[in-house]
């Protein structure tokens, strides 16, 4: 077995391991364990004596500490298993391209499907690197396998060279994050650490403390179904009062129009007949306030609609997903900072970040463990020009090895 981080993405990215929202199981897909199993092997065979896979679908492993100190925080290194239900992950054929020179890359598998430099900027800072991606047909899988593959990679690092002192450092690789399902069952006191890292990233030498807080809303419409023929003046078809709903929400609140810290109301799922229709969608915003506004703009236009069919009904229902763990972390500042450095002594110009999403640290904060965002170099995740390159995965691993030095240094 090769063991450098690239071998073992390139092992990790062809187990197709798509979550499925619809699923009630945990994890929601079976075949998130296939991965799980091949994790624990790999940490057992690197050392980690207590690797395991738990029944809800969770990798658990310990890096011991090796330092005389016995005030340095126990860290939790964190990433996770499922790829986006998105698009494909199935049959994923990886290529690498050695030593790219710059330009396009056209894809192998579809012709039409071409990662161009001018729509990929990042590309212009990869001359001389190893460039993987899928061939076109399925996404790549970086998202979150390079995070796997760097603290995998790390943990063996840190065993080999006994010499580098650290705390005890805990690993946790998560199912079914995608679908905001990631740390439901987590076991925080098994888990037994201070503090957290998701290595969950995208460009190299990004540190990300906040993120968008999250909501999923419901729209369940019932309309007054007749026949076609006979409909004069009684029929209220659902479809249609759906459609009205999805046309009066804003354009200028839609994913495609927004960025920075702006906050999107974006429908994901439709379906219905004439006598029944439902609506799901996803509500994001940096702030509390601009998530409760969105909410309260949704029930408005669903009402102001409903009022042209007096004999239809609807039910909303909104759930909480995750919030923003800048609210956490403001209160924990060293994390952060620790890990700024440690992307500096890994020869990188650290850059403070916000995510428009969220990452398991986004709940996993609120549960009691904060946990930043560490790069770990995919980019153009959930899609099939998704791409990472080794070098930067490489650093990575670096920044968790210098991570780990830190903390045990200035305990």
């Amino acid at each position: 077995m090769t063991d450098t981080v690239t071998d073992r993405f390139l092992r990790y990215v062809v187990i197709d391991t798509q979550s499925d929202a619809k699923s009630k199981s945990q994890p929601s897909t079976a075949k998130q364990l296939d991965l799980g199993k091949l994790l624990v092997e790999e940490l057992l065979a690197i050392g980690l004596t207590d690797a395991h896979l738990d029944e809800h679908g969770y990798v658990y492993a310990t890096v011991p500490s090796n330092t005389g100190k016995n005030n340095v925080p126990v860290i939790c290194f964190c990433a996770h298993m499922d790829t986006a239900p998105d698009f494909s992950g199935t049959n994923v054929k990886p290529q690498v391209i050695r030593s790219y020179q710059g330009g396009d890359i056209r894809l192998p598998g579809h012709a039409e499907r071409v990662i161009r430099e001018n729509e990929h900027p990042e590309l212009k800072n990869q001359i001389g690197h190893d460039v993987i991606t899928s061939d076109g047909t399925t996404l790549l899988g970086a998202d979150d396998k390079a995070g796997l593959a760097e603290i995998v990679t790390a943990a063996k690092f840190l065993i080999d060279n006994p010499d580098i002192k650290h705390g005890a450092i805990r690993i946790l690789f998560t199912p079914d994050e995608e679908i905001a399902r990631g740390v439901e069952k987590v076991d925080l006191q098994k888990l037994g650490a201070d503090f957290g890292y998701t290595l969950d990233g995208e460009t190299v030498g990004t540190i990300e403390d906040e993120t968008f807080s999250a909501d999923g809303a419901e729209i369940a419409i019932t309309g007054v179904a007749i026949h076609p023929g006979f409909a004069y003046g009684k029929m209220e078809n659902a479809i249609r009062i759906a459609g009205e709903i999805l046309a009066r929400l804003p354009k200028e609140l839609t994913p495609e129009a927004t960025k920075g810290k702006d906050g999107f109301i974006h429908p994901t799922e439709v379906s219905g007949a004439m006598e029944a229709a439902k609506i799901s969608l996803i509500i994001r915003d940096f702030t509390e306030q601009g998530l409760k506004d969105k909410e309260k703009l949704l029930e408005k236009i669903i009402s102001e609609v409903m009022t042209a069919y007096p004999g239809s009904r609807y039910t909303l229902k909104i759930t909480e997903q995750y919030r923003n763990m800048k609210q956490v972390l403001d209160k924990n500042p060293e994390i952060v900072e620790n890990a700024l450095e440690a992307v500096r002594r890994a020869g990188l110009n650290p850059v403070r970040g916000s995510i428009r999403g969220g990452t398991d640290g986004s709940r996993l904060s609120f549960m009691g463990l904060p946990c930043p965002n560490i790069f770990a170099g995919g980019h153009a995740f959930h899609s099939p020009l998704e791409w990472v390159s080794s070098q930067d995965m490489e650093k990575a691993v670096t920044t968790i090895v210098e991570l780990a030095k830190l903390w045990e240094e200035r305990a």
